[in-house]
């Protein structure tokens, strides 16, 4: 079993849902990065634009200018660096900056160009499942079936198929009870082929799964039991804001594993 790559969250805006404001200077995110980066961490993912309820929509220039000072002042820590955002332009800046991946939480749906940014640098991208109309028959076959017309619209724009991951999109665009048919059935999406991301990380799934009213911070425990099912639904990937907690976590269950399976 390969080891699990650990994406960590770098969240450098004032409003995300949960540690808006924390590294939204270059010196606190460049902190953070560095910490990720003693923890484990394998990708820092970069992101400069928030989409929690009631966000507050920013331009592209300002956007870019959240995100490309701290990717020039992380790019030689070691992990590769990924930039979620949605907009091809701030793609573009990005990789061009030192940023080695791109992760798109619409699926590349919202502008193709960014399809084009990732055939022009070779880059991986991580396509998360976000729609706009949340209505489905069976959520896992048409989840899967929308990633998979993402996987063929990023082909077509001379994405390599080695650089497509799939991403279920867990708090976006699903209900709490499709949410979990999603998290039941994870290994259905793993089975298309590509590498699959699982992003559940301080997420409201993750507080009403727990049937607490816990803060987002106070989340960490839960999202890495969600971290060990992925493991065992055979995700290749978790995005997460704890990575110590999740590095050392998922290690030790990969071992114990191997060990107790012979």
């Amino acid at each position: 079993m390969e080891r699990l790559k650990i994406m960590g969250i770098l969240n450098v805006t004032p409003d995300s849902f949960s540690d808006g404001g924390k590294y939204n200077s270059v010196e606190d995110a460049v902190l953070h990065a560095r910490r990720m980066t003693d923890e484990g961490v394998d990708i820092i993912d970069v992101g400069g634009y928030s989409t929690r309820p009631g966000y507050t929509e920013i331009t592209e220039a300002e956007e870019i200018d959240r995100v490309v000072p701290v990717i020039e002042a992380i790019r030689d820590f070691g992990p590769g660096i990924s930039i979620d955002t949605f907009r091809g332009s701030v793609a573009r800046r990005a990789l061009e900056a030192g940023a080695t991946m791109i992760n798109d939480q619409w699926r590349g749906t919202y502008d193709e160009t960014i399809l084009d940014v990732a055939r022009d640098f070779d880059a991986p991208i991580f396509l998360m499942h976000n729609n706009d109309h949340a209505k489905y028959g069976d959520v896992v076959e048409d989840m899967i079936h929308e990633l998979l017309e993402s996987a063929e619209l990023a082909k077509s724009h001379g994405v390599k198929e080695a650089n497509i991951w799939l991403d279920p999109g867990i708090g976006f665009v699903k209900s709490r009870e499709e949410e979990l048919e999603v998290m039941r059935r994870l290994d259905e999406l793993v089975a298309v082929g590509y590498p699959v991301l699982l992003a559940t990380s301080r997420k409201r799934m993750i507080k009403e799964l727990m049937d607490e009213q816990l803060p987002p911070s106070a989340r960490d425990e839960a999202t890495a039991a969600t971290t060990i099912h992925g493991i065992d639904k055979g995700v290749a990937a978790v995005r997460v804001h704890n990575v110590s907690l999740n590095r050392r976590l998922s290690d030790a269950y990969v071992r114990l594993k191997g060990d107790l399976d012979g």
